[in-house]
């Protein structure tokens, strides 16, 4: 009993429910690599696991810098933000959190070694860039006012990128530009759970750009992203070597136009924004899915 106890602790302290964004992120690169005639098992599932011992260490990283400032003792949770309050609530303790956010990343590190050795070292680069992602976002970049764009491109793009390359050996620019796809999904699921916690966030120190514009002009700016996104996923057939079943990530559509909507109505009150952050995160994890389903198909 004690055992289930204090997994279910870690499992909150981790926001396991949030680690299938890098489920469907690798599953994207898989799926690339598939498309262009490569798959390798083995492989696939250590770079799945790779990716999602990263991202457990910028949850971790980002939970023990949000309790160090003060952050998390001042925003009002939600199912999508506001924190997993372990660590306020005394269930796990900063150097136990500490400890395992450097595990995970040392750890994820050393499948990212690994594949520079067998796929060769371009990787490397990726793999640096997002390392310091994971270990700077919060205490840093977050107060930077780069940290949206950031996470997109390391913890979004440079996945499937990474993922793709290490299993092909090569880059293409159909890579490069499907990759822009998932990248712009998770800057938005990051900027869209920065309006509830935007003041708190604010007294401790960050800078990000819902602070910046001020929620008004933020609404306006997540719609806009929004429309990019998916004129990015129509257009993707007819400028570059992309499969036409992509259309089918099209189907998401209304949950964006329904998030959207949400937002702009609702951009100044956290509690009616919380059917928005649902449809962001439905958004999310389906677009980026039936990508994936697109290149297998």
């Amino acid at each position: 009993m004690r055992n289930k106890r204090l997994l279910a602790v870690w499992l909150q302290q981790t926001r396991a429910p949030f680690l299938i964004l890098s489920v469907a992120l690798t599953l994207v690169g898989i799926a690339t690599a598939y498309w262009h005639g490569f798959g390798h098992l083995t492989h696939s599932l250590l770079l799945l696991a790779g990716v999602v011992l990263s991202h457990v260490a910028v949850n971790l990283f980002n939970e023990l810098s949000d309790h160090e400032t003060g952050i998390d003792n001042n925003t009002a949770r939600t199912p999508f933000s506001g924190g997993s309050g372990m660590l306020q609530s005394g269930k796990t303790t900063p150097s136990q959190v500490r400890l395992a956010a450097y595990g995970a990343l040392l750890a994820a590190g050393a499948i990212g070694v690994y594949f520079c050795l067998v796929s060769g070292w371009p990787l490397l680069v990726l793999m640096a860039c997002g390392a310091l992602a994971v270990r700077f976002y919060t205490s840093h970049l977050s107060r930077w006012l780069i940290g949206e764009l950031v996470s997109g491109l390391t913890l979004g793009s440079f996945v499937v990128i990474g993922v793709h390359y290490a299993l092909t050996r090569f880059m293409t620019m159909d890579i490069i530009y499907i990759s822009l796809v998932p990248g712009i999904l998770t800057a938005l699921l990051l900027f869209l759970n920065e309006f509830p916690d935007a003041e708190a966030d604010c007294r401790g120190g960050r800078r990000h750009l819902v602070i910046f514009f001020g929620k008004k002009k933020s609404a306006v700016i997540y719609a806009c992203a929004l429309l990019l996104l998916f004129v990015l996923i129509a257009a993707g057939p007819f400028v570059q070597n992309i499969p036409y079943t992509v259309l089918m990530a099209l189907a998401t559509l209304p949950l964006g136009i329904a998030a959207a909507f949400q937002t702009l109505k609702h951009h100044d009150a956290p509690a009616r924004l919380v059917p928005a952050q649902g449809l962001n995160v439905a958004l999310v994890i389906l677009t980026d899915l039936l990508l994936a389903v697109a290149y297998f198909l």
